[in-house]
């Protein structure tokens, strides 16, 4: 088979970089990205080159940014050839009350979360479409099936991306494009990791009980999920065996959204 190639946006840590590294291993060609231009950028990109000695690239991108969204396609498609797989990883946070959410905190949220998979999805479609398969995952989360308070941008990004993935699925039904979401719940990221000295302070609590009782108190499971298990769904969901799955989302959440 001739290599496929994978653009993951927002890689260059956490979720996005565990897809990238699973993508990676799954043997795709790879771009990774985020908003900055720096060595260590450049330089994590071979690493994960000579780890799964495949082809990776990174490019950078502001995914506030329509224009930059839809260039990140198209220079994957200059540099590889083609795009073939297409995760919308991109995302920040901000928490506050409703009548205290600072606008500009709005807007960068829905821009980053949800108006960048617009972008990228609507340059990678005619690549795709030329192609004859395409794979697109939306990272979104269990915020786009359940709410929580001060969390209004974000919980309405992530619900956009499930309106977003179901419409985009439909449009593309005939074309042996999918296009699914994940909705993970907590997964213990670089930045997870650093909120529990804070949480634990706040609380008043010790590490194991601040994570049991606060962090993970809507898991069942009272556990992280990994950013190694969110790869492997990626990797499933660009597979063929996943080629009749489209339009739906898979929660790796440890049960949050089973009650």
């Amino acid at each position: 088979m001739t290599t496929k190639t994978a653009v993951v946006t927002g890689s260059n840590s956490g979720i996005g970089l565990g897809a990238a590294h699973a993508l990676a291993a799954a043997g795709y060609n790879v771009v990774i990205n985020s908003f900055s231009d720096r060595p260590e950028d450049h330089a994590l990109a071979r690493v994960i080159s000579e780890r799964h000695s495949v082809r990776v690239a990174y490019i950078k991108a502001d995914m506030s940014s329509g224009a930059e969204c839809r260039a990140l396609v198209e220079r994957t498609v200059d540099y590889f050839g083609s795009v073939d797989v297409l995760v919308n990883n991109a995302g920040i946070q901000f928490v506050a009350p409703v009548e205290e959410f600072p606008s500009e905190k709005w807007d960068a949220i829905i821009a980053i979360n949800l108006t960048s998979a617009f972008h990228t999805t609507a340059a990678a479609i005619p690549h795709m479409k030329s192609a004859g398969w395409g794979r697109i995952v939306n990272i979104a989360s269990a915020h786009g099936l359940r709410a929580s308070p001060f969390k209004s941008a974000y919980v309405a990004a992530k619900h956009g991306v499930l309106g977003l993935t179901k419409t985009v699925a439909l449009e593309l039904a005939e074309a042996h494009i999918t296009c699914n979401a994940i909705c993970p719940g907590y997964v213990l990221t670089p930045l997870v990791e650093a909120q529990i000295p804070d949480q634990m302070m706040a609380h008043n609590m010790d590490r194991e009980t601040v994570i049991r009782e606060v962090m993970l108190d809507k898991q069942a499971t009272k556990e992280f999920a990994t950013v190694e298990q969110i790869g492997a769904t990626v990797v499933f969901l660009a597979s063929d065996a996943a080629a009749q799955i489209t339009g739906t989302s898979i929660s790796v959440d440890g049960g949050w959204t089973a009650e």
